[in-house]
């Protein structure tokens, strides 16, 4: 009996006789690995203790208004609580197809249409991927910018070329710094990347931790500044991150990115081979560790320093000016002094490393620079990877350098670039780090993007919990409902030709290219304004069709044919300019077509008098 007596004291819940371990218990956070014995008298009250359930979290939307499928143009938007966040604001450049486009930005309807929703763009750092859309995208909403000071630096320069009726607000600040947006709390962190200054954006929401990773790679030992900060993406990771951003351009490329400091070597030694030829080297002017190391390399073989190309001279003035380029009293000279010096103690820095027709590397291969000529005394290093669709024109481009003598270093033959981007390993390394709920491959085309999926679902992500988007797709995440996609956003193209912005769409582009691949006729008339019978002409005119003095017969034939139509609707009181034109170009359409087998556009004038 005894023994049964003693048993009900062991069901107290009050406090132990032992204050000291149940202090440490309560100041520890840890919680008790049993539950309390419910007996008839006390399951009433238990019940009525019971801690209510947390209100189910908010969700975040990601629409994605570029940088998708495409290579540039990277624009994401970022929504949560009727706040909205955008990272990144690029261009690209036109592809082939694109006749006569300068670039190409994104669509910004769906940000005119929650201009009161956006509190402000955060830039990862300053290519022109990532901060060329920015001045379209502020002549249509006039919202905050953040940025480090070299990103930041870069877009007030880039702004001046552009009026805009608002002054922009530009705000710096540094890696480590957080950002308070609404109701999103914005924090910096450095990464490695071919720029200086460039970060990865972690983003705390009431709906979870989003880290979107920039343009970045691990590089150990970096020319300038710190690695990249892996501790604190390891940080992120253990406090639990919903959906992990990352960027895709070499997930189809194994291992690391070798470190900057491999092409340093590569830079020494083809210096000293160049003895006593003029050092040229083409390199992206984003580049700015790499003009540091063009800049290294000079002081110590006792060359002096000159630029050529527009962006390269303003990269490096805003460079030189914020301090990010160390560079030596007296070392740089201007591009007009280049004959004062003998080759041999010139180094010349310049854009066109892509083949750009109008760079002045390609200027200077097609003897078209006003004020370098090359030739047999002329070392050239090209010291970047050709883009995707750039390949043709970087090899036209080394053709052309050979033809007049000159001795060509390009990256196939040396190891003078490294990619700025992660390989395989790195993007596993920060995947690990991260450890997302949900995953979204960004940046690059679709096979980048698959790949990068491959290698999320290699470390045990489930299929489920990656979503591949598209530009215009907009997807819901959240920690109740998963991830899903929801509805999408009016995105696309928009074409900058000069000034004009969105003027030129596919019809226009559709109508180049037709006059560039068959050319032009044009059929000008005069006709009577009373009964429409011909008073003058037919004249007509051919650009681009067939060489008119060697091709009388046929442009007889079309000028007969012409008379013979417009007289035809002469005679049946046909008057409607749209009726008689479309008459004409279907008739002459089948006379050429029958005779040449081409098909140039045909623009039928009609006057009346």
């Amino acid at each position: 009996m005894s023994e049964i007596k003693k048993k009900p004291q062991m069901k107290k819940t009050g406090k132990s006789k032992m204050p000291g371990k149940n202090k440490q218990t309560k100041s520890a956070g840890f919680k008790r690995s049993y539950k309390p014995m419910v007996t008839a008298n006390t399951k009433g009250k238990q019940r009525n203790t019971k801690k209510k359930a947390l209100p189910a979290k908010p969700p975040v939307r990601v629409a994605f208004l570029g940088g998708l499928n495409e290579i540039g143009k990277n624009l994401t938007v970022f929504e949560c609580q009727n706040d909205i966040v955008i990272i990144d604001s690029g261009m690209a450049f036109p592809d082939g197809d694109m006749l006569g486009v300068d670039l190409v930005i994104p669509d910004y309807t769906y940000l005119e249409q929650n201009r009161d929703k956006i509190r402000g763009v955060v830039i990862t750092h300053g290519h022109e991927d990532h901060i060329g859309g920015i001045p379209f995208l502020l002549s249509k909403v006039n919202v905050p910018i953040y940025g480090t000071p070299l990103t930041i630096g870069l877009i007030e320069n880039k702004l001046k070329e552009h009026s805009l009726s608002a002054p922009p607000v530009l705000v710096k600040k540094n890696a480590g710094e957080h950002i308070q947006l609404g109701c999103f709390d914005i924090e910096l962190i450095h990464v490695n990347h071919s720029i200086p200054d460039s970060v990865a954006v972690a983003m705390h929401t009431p709906a979870g931790i989003l880290v979107h990773t920039g343009d970045f790679k691990v590089d150990y030992t970096p020319i300038e500044g710190k690695m990249t900060d892996l501790n604190r993406f390891a940080a992120l990771g253990d406090e639990g991150v919903l959906a992990l951003l990352a960027e895709s351009t070499n997930a189809e490329r194994p291992g690391y990115t070798p470190t900057e400091q491999k092409v340093t070597d590569s830079f020494d030694k083809l210096f000293s081979t160049a003895q006593k030829k003029r050092i040229i080297i083409a390199t992206f002017a984003s580049n700015i560790s790499r003009i540091q190391l063009i800049i290294n390399c000079a002081v110590k073989y006792g060359r002096k320093v000159a630029f050529s190309g527009r962006s390269m001279i303003n990269y490096m003035k805003v460079a030189q000016e914020l301090g990010y380029v160390k560079v030596p009293d007296n070392l740089i000279i201007d591009i007009d002094q280049l004959k004062e010096y003998p080759p041999e103690k010139i180094v010349l820095a310049t854009t066109g490393s892509q083949g750009e027709p109008m760079s002045a590397l390609s200027r200077m291969a097609y003897s078209d620079h006003r004020k370098v000529s090359v030739g047999a005394g002329d070392f050239i290093i090209i010291s970047a990877n050709p883009i995707p669709g750039n390949e043709r024109a970087v090899g036209n481009v080394v053709d052309e350098l050979l033809k007049r003598g000159c001795d060509v270093v390009y990256e196939s033959m040396y190891e003078v670039h490294v990619s700025g981007h992660a390989c395989q390993e790195e993007l596993k390394l920060i995947h690990s780090l991260v450890k997302p709920t949900y995953f979204i491959p960004i940046h690059g085309e679709q096979k980048m993007l698959q790949k990068h999926r491959a290698l999320a679902m290699s470390m045990g992500m489930d299929s489920k919990n990656i979503y591949i988007g598209d530009i215009g797709k907009c997807v819901e995440i959240s920690e109740s409902a998963g991830i899903k996609e929801s509805d999408p956003v009016p995105a696309g193209k928009v074409f900058v030709d000069g000034l004009g912005v969105g003027d030129v769409g596919s019809i226009v582009l559709r109508d180049r290219k037709h006059l560039g691949q068959d050319g032009l006729i044009i059929i000008v008339a005069s006709l009577d304004v009373y009964d429409g019978h011909v008073i003058s002409g037919p004249d007509i005119v051919s650009r681009g069709f067939v060489y008119v003095r060697e091709s009388g017969n046929l442009m007889d034939d079309i000028k007969s044919l012409s008379r013979d139509i417009l007289e035809d609707c002469s005679r049946r009181n046909i008057h409607e300019w749209g009726v008689i034109k479309n008459l004409v170009k279907d008739d002459i359409a089948k006379l050429i077509v029958r005779q040449t087998g081409r098909s140039p556009m045909i623009l039928p004038i009609l006057m009346e008098v």
